[in-house]
């Protein structure tokens, strides 16, 4: 069987195991010294090849080839070229290739985008000034003076107008409205933007056995985002907000804290599944793994004891970093930002007094048993001080990933691109630290505080990065790359 090979230019095939590749190779090459002129047979000849030599060779393995053979019977005429006989990859499973890395990244820089506008329309109190929730019609806004009146009309009946916006001009209200509409297209173009090309994917079958089921759970999560924004955005319009005394009409913090939290777990799962298909296909393609042109080496590097407490600890780290932007959204929802503008030191002295952190004013059962848990989520002045602690934790925390990287044992082990990412974890940090002490101490300005929330997202980009990095290749992609290694003849 002169010049037969394994080819690798399909993506439509179903997952074997590593064995029966080897047995392909025995067989091919089996048939290479026995059949030297295969490539001129018929398809008639062929089929009866395959009921002869396939099932009466004397090599066991290739009776199991000759059966996934079959099915195909008469033989394909498609298993051959007229100049190189090539074995059709159907016997290898989907992997994806770059477009689908490509759209994913892309898809979570529009949740980073955003992630920051959201930011921006909390920071500018535009969020209540759409007071209905219409996925499809709201997608246009007013189109004339009539249209702008009534919409105009319904942010009057809101508490926030009426306690804070009284005096506000149709002109000043058009501009809230259209800061919150363009958060809210920007969400659509983001669920259009996603579910579109994944339709296309499954159906074009470009997808690795394990994403279709993720990519549609982050789907069903973009629309669950959307129906969770509506639910924030609906407690600031409670008319029961005029009844507490002193109330300042602003969305629940915990309704935001989870708006947001879906946010970046939507970037993350986008960046991360993203970047591991990409990693997968140089794997398969190049042989490269997380800057290792020997990618053939990621077993011994990720057996190292040294690196596998380095993974464990960039884990640890990866959901500190989460947590402590998540305690920002208690920040933000509470203005806690406006308390205490002085860094490190509140109020002369490193932490408040004990009976301001845990008042019992915020206390609601009657005997004072939440009072604990609603200090640490309802009051300014102790969601401010957690956030410090996090933040500084978490500052400790990267300057520590990255002391790891210099240790000459673990930098010798270390792939190039998880030590990068280490030393970008720990830069990422110092910039975010400077945002968030800016922010406190100039009280809160829009292009400051919205810079401090795009470097938390930026920051666990860096961690997502580190652990893609530290992850072996996907099952798919080691079973192409061995295709392909056989295919030039390598062992």
């Amino acid at each position: 069987m002169r010049g037969i090979s394994l080819g690798v230019r399909s993506f439509h095939a179903r997952p074997p195991s590593l064995q029966p590749l080897r047995a392909e190779s025995l067989l091919l090459k089996a048939t290479s010294n026995r059949l030297p002129g295969i490539g001129s047979f018929s398809g008639k000849q062929l089929h009866r090849l395959d009921k002869t030599f396939f099932q009466n060779t004397r090599f066991p393995q290739a009776r199991h080839i000759a059966s996934r053979v079959k099915s195909a019977s008469p033989l394909d005429l498609r298993f051959f070229s007229s100049n190189a006989a090539q074995l059709r990859t159907a016997e290898l499973p989907v992997l994806s290739p770059p477009s689908v890395a490509g759209w994913l990244i892309a898809s979570s820089v529009l949740v980073f985008a955003v992630i920051v506008v959201g930011g921006v329309t909390r920071l500018t109190e535009s969020g209540l000034s759409i007071t209905e929730w219409r996925p499809i019609t709201g997608i246009l806004p007013p189109l004339s003076q009539s249209q702008w009146e009534e919409e105009f009309d319904k942010y009057k009946a809101t508490p926030e107008f009426k306690l804070l916006n009284h005096s506000m001009t149709l002109p000043e209200f058009k501009s809230i409205f259209y800061m919150e509409w363009g958060h809210r297209v920007l969400g659509r173009i983001i669920g259009i933007a996603f579910v579109a090309p994944l339709i296309y994917f499954v159906a074009r079958k470009r997808l690795t056995a394990s994403l279709p089921k993720s990519l549609t759970g982050m789907a069903l999560l973009i629309g669950a985002q959307g129906a969770l924004g509506w639910y924030m955005v609906k407690s600031g319009l409670e008319d029961s907000l005029m009844e507490t005394p002193g109330t300042v009409p602003r969305v629940s913090q915990y309704r935001l804290a989870a708006h947001l939290g879906t946010a970046f777990v939507l970037y993350a799962g986008m960046l991360g599944t993203g970047i591991a298909a990409l990693y997968d296909w140089r794997y398969a393609t190049k042989g490269s793994w997380s800057g290792l042109s020997d990618g053939s080496q990621f077993q011994k590097v990720l057996a190292n004891p040294h690196v596998r407490r380095f993974a464990r600890y960039s884990k640890g780290l990866t959901a500190l970093v989460f947590l402590t932007a998540l305690s920002g959204a208690f920040v933000a929802g509470l203005d806690a930002g406006l308390m205490y503008n002085e860094f490190p030191l509140m109020g002369g002295r490193l932490a408040p007094p004990t009976d301001e952190l845990f008042s019992k004013d915020y206390a609601k059962a009657p005997d004072g048993s939440d009072m604990w848990w609603r200090n640490i989520l309802e009051n300014p002045t102790t969601v401010q001080f957690d956030h410090r602690c996090l933040a500084i934790t978490t500052y400790a925390g990267t300057a520590i990933l990255f002391a790891m990287t210099r240790n000459p044992a673990l930098r010798a082990a270390l792939p190039p691109m998880a030590r990068r990412m280490a030393v970008s974890a720990f830069a990422m940090a110092n910039v975010q630290v400077l945002l968030g002490i800016s922010t406190l101490l100039y009280l809160v300005p829009v292009p400051l505080a919205a810079a401090h929330q795009a470097g938390s997202v930026l920051l666990l980009t860096t961690m997502v990065q580190l652990l893609v990095a530290l992850r072996r290749p996907g099952a798919a992609a080691r079973i192409w790359r061995q295709a392909t290694q056989a295919r030039t003849g390598k062992s």
